[in-house]
Parts: C-alpha cells; structure tokens; sequence
C-alpha cells in the first residue's frame, strides 16, 4: 500500500472514531514499518480534516518518562496540539460525551509572553519566554481500542489529547525555588491518592521538556508561539478516570486544580 493511501486510511480511521464515539483498531496495522513521522503525518491529516476554524492554543508533550519511552520503543517523546475547545475550567464538570477512555495526569503548565526563535532554542530562551506556570491537569484520551498503542498510534492520534485543565494561581518561575523538586499529588473525591510524583519525572525538569518542544516543532516548521500553552509533560502515572469523581491535582508552589467528571 502507497504511504500517502496509508496515512489517508489512518487519518479516516481516527476521524470516524471520534466521531461515532467509538474506539477503532490501532493504525499501526497500516504502518508494517511505521515510524514517528508517519505518526505526524496522520496527525496533521486528521487537525486538518477535522479543526478547520478552530483557534489553536497551544502544545503538549508526552513521553517524557524513560520508563514510558522504553515501553513505546523510542528515545523521544512527542507532541499533539492543543485547541481552544479543549480545555474546560477548574472543577467544572467534564461532559461524559467528550471522551471515549479518559485517564489523568498532573502536569506543570507554561504560558508564553514571547515567540520563541527557530532552532536551536536553550534553556535560557525558554525562561525568558515563559510569562507563568499553573497546575495543570491534562485528561488523555484515545481513539485506540483498550488503548492498545505504538508510538504511530498515539502520534498519529494527536499524542492522545482529550481535554485540559489548567489551574487559577498562576505564578513566575523566579518565584518558584526549583521545579524540579516540585511535589505532585492526584487525589480522588474518594478520598485515595491516585498519583504521585516531582518535576524531576518530566525529563529531569519540566524547563527541559518545554525546550525539546521548542525545538521539535521549530524543526517542523510551526516554532512556538507568545500566548501559547504548553502542557509540559506528567509528574507522575496515568490515572484512569472513575466516572462521577473528581481528581485533584496539588503541586508545591503551585497551588491545585480540579478535574470533575460527570457519573
């Protein structure tokens, strides 16, 4: 099968996931030799087919652990874009029809003041760039079947975005001591702590996970961009969401925020 008809095929697929809220079979089946740019490929297909209008505004990043990355078989994580519709208030609930297989992660989020430049972009662009941080709480979703996924999968299915949600009390890095030494806790309205972890699991720092965004998207043609966000990556492991609880997520010198699903 002709690349083109494959990523065509891929792209279709997903499409007709989401729309029928159904979940489809991966679309690696389709990639015998499948690699991260054809997950990209299916990826831009299916905003473009999808997302015509829509406001762009933001990035996120995922695979930013090692552990998940052996898992996946890469050396890299990735990155989805994210849209003005997908993101709902704090403790505002979440529509059970928006998501097929919903699960939470608590992530440290950045909001640009500035465009940050072509390649290569260093650490020191970064903090320049970056207006404030909030607590974040992204709700990852896939079209995957039972979230039976390869690196093409997820890629291709926009990184797994769902929705997200950022927190009120936005802060400056200045402010911060360290991020990565940044405490995480996801609590449950059932009273259990669901997850846990520091900024130190985002790729030694979420700084670090934002300036291999920059990078990677700058390659790609599309650099980031002021008053964009940035979802920089999970502190911790990925909850499935039990429907009719709400997840908080509270991260030192950060403050929380709440994710709340209809029952």
């Amino acid at each position: 099968m002709p690349i083109d008809v494959a990523h065509e095929q891929a792209a279709q697929r997903l499409i007709d996931a989401a729309a029928g809220g159904a979940p489809c079979d991966p679309i690696r089946d389709l990639f015998p030799a499948g690699t991260i740019d054809d997950g990209y490929a299916v990826q831009q297909l299916v905003i473009e087919r999808t997302r015509v209008g829509a406001r762009r505004v933001g990035r996120k990043i995922g695979l930013t652990s090692a552990a998940v990355q052996q898992q996946m078989g890469v050396s890299t994580p990735d990155f989805g874009v994210l849209f003005a519709d997908m993101a709902i208030g704090d403790a505002e609930p979440v529509p059970r029809t928006r998501l097929l297989q919903p699960r939470v992660e608590a992530e440290v989020a950045f909001v640009l003041k500035r465009d940050l430049p072509d390649r290569p972009v260093i650490t020191s662009d970064v903090l320049r760039a970056t207006d404030f941080v909030v607590a974040a709480i992204e709700i990852v979703d896939s079209r995957i079947k039972d979230w039976s996924i390869s690196i093409v999968d997820t890629v291709g299915d926009n990184a797994s975005s769902g929705m997200f949600v950022l927190g009120g009390t936005p802060r400056r890095l200045r402010d911060i001591d360290d991020l990565r030494a940044c405490e995480m806790s996801l609590v449950s309205s059932a009273g259990e702590t669901v997850s846990a972890g520091m900024g130190a699991a985002c790729l030694g720092s979420p700084i670090n996970a934002v300036v291999w965004l920059a990078n990677a998207v700058a390659e790609r043609g599309a650099p980031l961009q002021a008053g964009e966000v940035i979802l920089s990556g999970s502190l911790g492991p990925l909850v499935t969401v039990q429907r009719g609880l709400t997840y908080e997520a509270t991260i030192t010198g950060l403050g929380s925020v709440r994710a709340s699903f209809e029952a």
